[in-house]
């Protein structure tokens, strides 16, 4: 039996999954909605499980079939990234995925040194929380956030960061915000992945407990420092990621910077072969320089 179904089979289910309709995947991939209800099917057949639920009103995933997208979408931009630089003579490619925070409000900004530095080396940058998949070929590098806990990988702490709370200069001064037992009486923003929360700060800096409910929440840094600037509360957030913020004068550190947690969160991830690839190592150098300067 082979070990890898037919890649029209995982084309349809991909695009049906994606788009919710065998109709417009049939639209989409140019061949009949019958056609490609049959690639479906034989997908099906050859794992013993039901991908989708139809109806005569919908198109529903099923638990398994969000299980199979999740490892077969990546693979599958993969496979059509790889095609295209092969397609267009692109000899030195690089497929970098990282964290969606440090992607945009660290990582996008340097982009361009690197281009100008390096200007034969294609690269593409996905951003999402859920890890790569280096197995699946999904991206050369991965910049994680969180808890270092990837064995059989290369990780590389990229920089120490001080975590405080932040605010608007405006909030700060109406609130009168002077000592951190100030922050219990306005509302906390709260970074949902951060691996620093408030009863973290707190609990360092102040005999005050949480809050048991945060009325503000976010699953990105980046959302929640831009609430911050509009004036919907206090973050608790690192000034590294904060820096343009804090340039611009739209948030500043409550408490200063001396009352702050210092972690390191941000990680180059890598299997050791990649190495072996010029663009790679291209890559993971100029990430260091740019991480220390």
């Amino acid at each position: 039996m082979a070990t890898l179904p037919p890649l029209p089979n995982l084309q349809a289910f991909e695009a049906v999954a994606r788009r919710k309709s065998f109709a417009a995947a049939a639209s989409e991939l140019h061949v009949t909605a019958s056609a490609v209800s049959h690639q479906v099917a034989r997908l099906e057949a050859f794992l013993g499980v039901r991908l989708f639920e139809r109806s005569s009103h919908a198109v529903l995933i099923t638990d398994a079939g969000e299980s199979f997208l999740a490892r077969v979408q990546g693979a599958l931009s993969a496979i059509t990234a790889a095609s295209m630089d092969v397609r267009q003579g692109v000899s030195k490619s690089l497929y970098i995925h990282s964290a969606p925070s440090i992607a945009s409000l660290w990582l996008m900004p340097r982009l361009n040194d690197f281009a100008r530095s390096y200007p034969e080396i294609s690269f593409n940058l996905s951003a999402a929380h859920t890890p790569s998949n280096f197995e699946l070929g999904e991206a050369d590098i991965d910049i994680r956030y969180g808890i270092p806990n990837w064995p059989g990988l290369q990780v590389e702490p990229l920089f120490e960061e001080r975590i405080v709370p932040l605010a608007s200069p405006a909030f700060i001064e109406e609130n009168r915000l002077r000592k951190p037992e100030d922050l219990l009486g306005v509302k906390l923003i709260r970074s949902n992945v951060s691996v620093v929360q408030w009863a973290d700060w707190l609990g360092e800096f102040s005999k005050a407990r949480p809050p048991e409910q945060f009325p503000v929440r976010f699953d990105r840094a980046q959302m929640s420092l831009d609430a911050a600037t509009q004036g919907l509360g206090v973050a608790l957030e690192s000034t590294t990621m904060a820096a343009q913020h804090i340039k611009e004068g739209k948030l500043k550190p409550v408490f200063g910077l001396a009352k702050c947690i210092r972690v390191n969160a941000h990680f180059a991830v890598y299997p050791a072969h990649h190495l072996k690839r010029p663009a790679v190592e291209a890559f993971l150098g100029w990430l260091r320089q740019q991480a220390t300067s």
